[in-house]
């Protein structure tokens, strides 16, 4: 169904109890889309901010189906999904057992997977929508003691990249926007392996504990809601878009032109592992 003048359009924001995805919601509903956020854990119903709340769990794929065909059914088109669902773990790659990997995969990156397979099809009967999927810059450069999380992140790139080119001839937009360290719940929500190994012990520490610090001091998730919000509204976004600390952000290039064994010496020595 093509939008018409004057008609709202409609958004569909994932992860929206807390941090970018509810800061996000909230400045889309501001800018007159018709929003519905996605979280398992709120309760039905018109928000604050002005947009409505849809339980749907990521995770679960009928879930997540009839979430979005309750958005068709109600509002008649979908213009933008933001893919904000996600958490963290922190522990050594060593101690992460693969049950506590699948877990924070079938969020971080099944959770996305789920929801552009549920609805491309609609946007590609429309002729036209944007789908940007909420990376990090942990997914262009692997966090020591978060591996599992970079990994899911480096998943989503790989996976984002792909289905930009497939769909991009159909008229959708696909984008990655990456934040660096970001004031949110996110922190506080971080899981600790269950496998604590004494070798790691100090280092894991020491290193959690600066990324702790950062993510403190780190970026308002307004900032991150008003790129994405910028991003939805372009008519032709790029591939990735990078949000946060201008030294984090610079990293990302650094990588790029820095030999590998300087670049992961400065990585450690940030995050005092050696």
């Amino acid at each position: 169904m093509r939008r018409q003048a004057g008609e709202a359009k409609v958004a569909l924001v994932t992860g929206a109890s807390s941090g970018i995805g509810r800061a996000c919601a909230d400045l889309l509903a501001r800018h007159g889309f018709t929003v519905y956020g996605a979280s398992r854990c709120m309760a039905e119903g018109p928000t604050e901010g002005g947009w409505t709340s849809l339980p749907m769990d990521v995770r679960d794929e009928a879930a997540v189906a009839r979430g979005v065909k309750r958005i068709l059914a109600e509002a008649g088109r979908l213009d933008a999904v933001v893919n904000s669902a996600g958490f963290g773990i922190a522990g050594a790659v060593e101690d992460t057992s693969v049950d506590e990997a699948l877990d924070l995969f079938q969020t971080n990156f099944f959770g996305a997977l789920r929801v552009c397979r549920a609805v491309l099809p609609y946007m590609r009967a429309q002729g036209a929508g944007t789908v940007v999927n909420v990376s990090s810059i942990g997914g262009r450069i692997a966090l020591p003691f978060q591996g599992l999380y970079s990994a899911s992140k480096f998943a989503l790139e790989g996976l984002t990249e792909a289905i930009r080119m497939e769909v991009r001839p159909l008229g959708i937009r696909v984008v990655l926007v990456e934040p660096g360290d970001t004031r949110t719940p996110f922190t506080a929500h971080r899981r600790r392996t269950k496998g604590a190994t004494d070798a790691y012990r100090e280092r894991f520490e020491r290193a959690l504990a600066q990324a702790e610090k950062d993510e403190r001091a780190g970026t308002d998730p307004a900032v991150v809601a008003r790129l994405i919000v910028r991003v939805v509204r372009h008519p032709n976004p790029r591939l990735r878009y990078t949000v946060g600390n201008p030294f984090q952000r610079l990293a990302v290039h650094a990588r790029a032109v820095l030999p590998g064994r300087l670049f992961e010496w400065g990585i450690m020595r940030y995050y005092r592992v050696i």
